[in-house]
C-alpha cells in the first residue's frame, strides 16, 4: 500500500495542525469562560442567565467540534442539513416531552 501523506501527483500534503490548534484554543477559552461563570455567578439570582449562557456556549463548542474534528466544515450543505434537521426534531421532542410531562398528576 502507498504512503498516505502524498497526493496522486507526488506532492506532500500540508498537515492541518494550525487549524486544529486554533480550534483547541477557542474551545479552551470557551471552557474557561464557562468555568468562571459556573463558579462566579450567584446561582439563586442568575439561575436562568447561567442556563441560557451554558446552552449558547455548548452550541458554539459543538459547532467547532463537529466542524473540525468530525470534518463537516468541508462537506456539502445537503449532508450538513441531513444531520442538523433530525437533531432539531430530537431537541423539539425532548422539550415537548419535558413540558407535557410536567402536567402529569395535575389533571
Amino acid at each position: 500500500m502507498g504512503n498516505h501523506s502524498t497526493t496522486h501527483e507526488g506532492e506532500k500534503l500540508k498537515p492541518q495542525t494550525k487549524e486544529l490548534w486554533k480550534v483547541f484554543w477557542i474551545l479552551l477559552v470557551l471552557t474557561a469562560i464557562e468555568f468562571v461563570i459556573a463558579f462566579g455567578l450567584d446561582t439563586d439570582r442568575f439561575k436562568w442567565t447561567k442556563i441560557i449562557i451554558f446552552i449558547i456556549m455548548t452550541i458554539v463548542k459543538a459547532y467547532f467540534i463537529v466542524g473540525t474534528f468530525m470534518h463537516l466544515k468541508g462537506e456539502v450543505k445537503s449532508l450538513i442539513w441531513t444531520i442538523i434537521l433530525p437533531s432539531l426534531f430530537v431537541v423539539w421532542l425532548l422539550v415537548a416531552l419535558i413540558v407535557e410531562g410536567g402536567y402529569i398528576g395535575s389533571v
